[in-house]
């Protein structure tokens, strides 16, 4: 559980994302929210809900962004759905309980590796020990002229020890060898094992969604596991007894313990276009199900208990952020129950040139920076001159105010464009220096802001 200040959460969200401060300040203390209820007594633990979340603003501002960033700050399960995906029961389409179950299935995958990287040490030891078997078989047993030796003047013991020490000897060069990388273009004749399970195939429906999974737990009990003898390099001999260990060492029992924890008192969903199910019900038409969906995940929200693989998981206490442009509908055609759930409702702002030059520039992940890195692959060195960074942003906010407004994804639009003959030609363009003025923005993006000004018009 992380136990960040506000303050640091904040500070955190700031290296990725630009400005939205109300809604970086709404997950903060959610998450705190989420240590502090662990430090309450336990008899007041249960009654604390978590504080659900509604973001609201346009495409393109950070809703998705800051949620991925706060789940990532906090080693939470993370895990995004669109509420369009869903449909009402009854109708073709995904349940809403499968969003537990995926994020279930991301939990023991994060769990999984983290038990992985524990056992990784031993399990290559014991790799190492096997290849070693390997390339020096064990002595074969003293021969019956080595037994008609005589026994009470101790020849046989001797015979013994000395196989034990030219073995012991010969086992250690080869195993100095062996981490040396000497003997990498050795092959060696490895068991590896296959599973001929044959493969079916379910249509996802209501209720259905697990029984592919299940189906293939059935018929990998009912084929065991066969073993094929195969020729492999030394190094990948390696990695695939390493991996073969390491599920051998991995407690999958206690996995899945943790990992159910793990969802039910840290995990974090983001249901993104909540907007979309928004609105009464008009009682016919493409919108028939709408409120439907509302009613399923309502209880989801709420706190249920739902049927997974693993077992049962709690949903009490899984944190929900939902977001939505909210253009045509409000967060008040939510039906009561639903909007009752979300208490916190926070709105983001539309970007401008401002945010823009800032996005590009002060992040760690920022554009330029991204841009900049892979063409240093080339040996090709680019700066960026302030005012090209301005010249960019303005023509993204231009194009965003004449078009559809797609807020920082605009960004990634004009970048491809502004660098195409670069990045095509660069292969060819040895060790030099390419200087990105104000002049080469307008010249590589003028028909570009033109073609967006005419694509609105036509039809």
């Amino acid at each position: 559980m992380s136990i960040f200040t506000p303050k640091e959460i904040v500070a955190e969200l700031d290296k990725y994302i630009i400005g939205q401060n109300n809604a970086k300040r709404a997950v903060a203390i959610a998450l705190r929210n989420r240590w502090r209820r662990q430090q309450v007594p336990e008899e007041l633990r249960d009654e604390i809900a978590p504080k659900n979340i509604i973001m609201i603003g346009p495409t393109g501002v950070g809703k998705t962004e800051i949620a991925r960033r706060l789940a990532k700050l906090a080693q939470s399960p993370f895990l995004k759905v669109e509420a369009s995906k869903f449909t009402e029961v009854g109708y073709v389409g995904r349940d809403v309980e499968s969003m537990i179950r995926d994020l279930t299935e991301l939990a023991i995958g994060m769990v999984k590796n983290e038990e992985s990287e524990k056992v990784r040490g031993k399990a290559k030891e014991i790799a190492e020990e096997r290849i070693l078997d390997l390339l020096l078989p064990p002595q074969k047993e003293i021969t019956d002229a080595e037994e008609e030796l005589d026994m009470e003047d101790g020849s046989l013991a001797k015979v013994e020890r000395k196989i034990e020490r030219d073995q012991s000897g010969t086992r250690e060069k080869l195993r100095k060898l062996l981490r040396k990388g000497k003997l990498d273009d050795r092959f060696v004749d490895l068991d590896v094992s296959q599973r001929s399970a044959p493969v079916i195939e379910v249509f996802s429906a209501y209720g259905m969604e697990e029984m592919d999974i299940n189906l293939k737990d059935v018929f990998s009990n009912l084929f065991p596991a066969q073993t094929k003898r195969t020729k492999v390099k030394i190094p990948d001999a390696l990695n695939i007894v390493s991996q073969e260990e390491e599920q051998r060492l991995i407690d999958m029992e206690n996995v899945t313990k943790l990992a159910i924890e793990r969802v039910e008192h840290s995990g974090i969903i983001f249901i993104d276009e909540i907007d979309k199910v928004a609105g009464r019900e008009s009682g016919h038409g493409p919108d028939v199900s709408r409120e439907g969906v509302q009613r399923d995940i309502l209880p989801i929200v709420e706190g249920t208990t739902v049927t997974t693989k693993y077992g049962m998981v709690k949903t009490d206490h899984i944190l929900f952020i939902a977001a939505g442009a909210f253009h045509i509908s409000k967060p008040s055609d939510l039906i009561p129950e639903l909007q009752g759930r979300f208490p916190i409702r926070v709105g983001l702002d539309s970007l401008g040139k401002e945010e823009f030059i800032r996005i590009l520039t002060e992040p760690r992940n920022a554009l330029i920076k991204q841009y900049t890195a892979l063409m240093k692959t080339e040996d090709l060195d680019i700066v960026y001159k302030d005012e090209a960074v301005a010249e960019i942003a303005e023509i993204a906010t231009l194009v965003n105010d004449r078009t559809e407004n797609i807020g920082a994804r605009r960004l990634h639009t004009i970048m491809e464009k502004l660098l195409d003959d670069i990045s095509f030609d660069a292969p060819d363009l040895d060790d030099i220096e390419i200087v990105i003025d104000p002049d080469y923005v307008k010249e590589k993006l003028s028909e570009f802001v033109k073609d967006e000004d005419l694509s609105r018009y036509i039809l």
